[in-house]
């Protein structure tokens, strides 16, 4: 038996799985609120995208090749983007989206990008270390 103690994260203790949930759950508030119509045009864009950011997530740590769990993060940023950059900043101009919402959003995204651009890196470098063996 083996003393090495292993690496393995669980899904829902990765940072970066962790903070794309407490973004749907942010984004979920704001849906809750809407109306129909809002619902309908704004707010089923805004949860899907939002919520592609986790799923994404959760994809791609879920693959094996290095290239494929890469192409699920980089996904993932996009959507991440397409909800923050777009939708939320949509909502929060069309005053769906309240100044506090908006500014917690922004703060968790922002921590997000920065820590799925790192998982990116390290995902490269895992690769580049796979094959240098």
């Amino acid at each position: 038996m083996s003393s090495k103690k292993s690496n393995y994260i669980p899904l829902k203790e990765l940072d970066i799985y962790v903070l794309s949930r407490r973004l749907s759950a942010l984004a979920w508030i704001i849906y809750q609120r809407l109306d129909y119509q809002l619902r309908k045009t704004w707010g089923n864009q805004m949860m899907s995208s939002m919520d592609s950011v986790g799923a994404n997530i959760a994809e791609g740590y879920a693959r094996f090749h290095f290239l494929e769990r890469i192409r699920f993060y980089y996904i993932s940023r996009a959507s991440l983007s397409e909800s923050v950059e777009h939708w939320i900043d949509l909502g929060f101009e069309r005053k769906i989206v309240t100044e506090e919402e908006y500014k917690e959003i922004k703060t968790t995204s922002k921590e997000l990008q920065i820590k799925l651009n790192h998982q990116i890196k390290i995902a490269y470098e895992a690769k580049d270390k796979d094959l240098s063996k």
